[in-house]
């Protein structure tokens, strides 16, 4: 099978032998028919062959490279088997004996599967598409991981301009508690944000369990809970979680009641994180603010940052004296560089004065390509206030 061809501009494939997998309209010279969705050769100016990807002619990233080695082949019928049971292996090696049967399989870049996302949920797999070309492979990719031991698959379709969400293979019956570090949560990959979870935190919440004993906790932008359920493993005195979803809310008290019964010290509390942080009237010891990506476009990037220095700003003038505040950006547009400059700037408009402690970032399970640098999305800091 010979695949259509896409050629670069002169003197434009600089990055494709850098192996960064994003071809933009700007570069490209000229296309053979190619249909959205189709698998393209891509080429010098002159013709050599670079790499193999994923075409798209409505998008300024025209093509989604996942192949470098083998640009003049065609691929064996096995290549996305492969692909996908060995990214299983690698999560295989990471979770097999830690108490967590929920993880991230497939991380788009990187893991050379640009436009895919799997999250398993013990014997149920999420699988999102954010590309027609991985959409095409659906069924080759969700076969293979029913070979895995998935039982029951949730497609969400995201590679069109509305999100199509449906279970693809066995709905799931009754609830779905998976484990993290041991810990129960319920998970509902219909209702949720994501799949559900925010699976790229496991690491950072098992660090706030560490530094939670005795201390009054605010989990701002708390979602399903996730944090609060750590910080009272972590024997927090009183832990608040706040979020305006009325739904996010309910999920986090019902966590929380599966690992620590009815009576455990926590408060769910629905409303606008924003208006929350301005009105707090008792300090806490330690914050959590883990909001939605604010700037999901570079021309958002502005707006973004006065968001995200309102909500660390508001936060430091609550914090006790010798306390913490735990932050964190998931938007891609925002650089580890931008968000310590964002927080310093929030900081000394609130008169405070903390310490680094700790720079966090997403777990092995979402690894970042050496070569893609933008896949790199979620940053956090740790800050010890004087």
């Amino acid at each position: 099978m010979q695949y259509p061809i896409v050629f670069l501009k002169q003197d434009k494939e600089k990055s494709v032998r850098q192996k960064h997998p994003w071809i933009f309209t700007g570069a490209v010279s000229r296309v053979e028919e190619a249909e959205t969705g189709q698998i393209v050769q891509v080429c010098t100016f002159s013709g050599e062959p670079l790499a193999l990807g994923f075409f798209d002619s409505e998008s300024q990233i025209m093509v989604k490279i996942f192949e470098f080695e083998l640009p003049d082949q065609t691929l064996k019928p096995t290549y996305w088997h492969e692909k996908i049971g060995n990214a299983f292996e690698r999560r295989q090696a990471m979770f097999g004996r830690f108490g967590t049967d929920c993880f991230r399989l497939i991380n788009a870049e990187g893991d050379e599967l640009p436009g895919l996302i799997v999250d398993v949920y013990k014997e149920t797999a999420a699988v999102i598409y954010t590309h027609v070309g991985t959409r095409k492979l659906a069924d080759l990719i969700e076969s293979q991981l029913l070979e895995l031991g998935m039982v029951n698959l949730y497609r969400m379709d995201q590679s069109h301009k509305q999100t199509i969400s449906q279970w693809s293979v066995r709905e799931f019956k009754g609830d779905l508690i998976v484990k993290e570090n041991n810990l129960k949560f319920k998970i509902d990959p219909e209702l949720g944000q994501k799949t559900g979870f925010f699976l790229d935190q496991r690491e950072n919440r098992q660090l706030l369990r560490t530094l939670s004993k005795d201390k009054r906790i605010l989990n701002a932008f708390g979602y399903t809970g996730g944090f609060s359920v750590y910080a009272l493993a972590g024997e927090a005195r009183e832990v608040h979680t706040v979020d305006i979803s009325a739904e996010a809310i309910r999920m986090a008290e019902i966590n929380v009641e599966l690992n620590f019964g009815r009576n455990a010290p926590h408060k769910a509390i629905k409303a606008d994180c924003f208006d929350f942080l301005r009105e707090i009237d008792q300090p806490y010891d330690l914050i959590v603010l883990d909001p939605p990506a604010f700037a999901k476009h570079k021309a958002t990037v502005d707006k973004a940052a006065r968001g995200y220095k309102e909500i660390n700003m508001q936060a430091a003038k609550s914090i006790s004296p010798g306390g913490q505040l735990i932050t964190f950006t998931c938007s891609q547009h925002i650089s580890a560089d931008l968000f310590q400059k964002i927080v310093f700037s929030a900081l000394l408009d609130s008169g405070r004065s903390a310490s680094i402690i700790h720079q966090l970032h997403q777990p092995a399970d979402h690894p970042v390509s050496i070569f893609h640098p933008e896949g790199n999305y979620l940053k956090g800091l740790v800050l010890q206030f004087l």
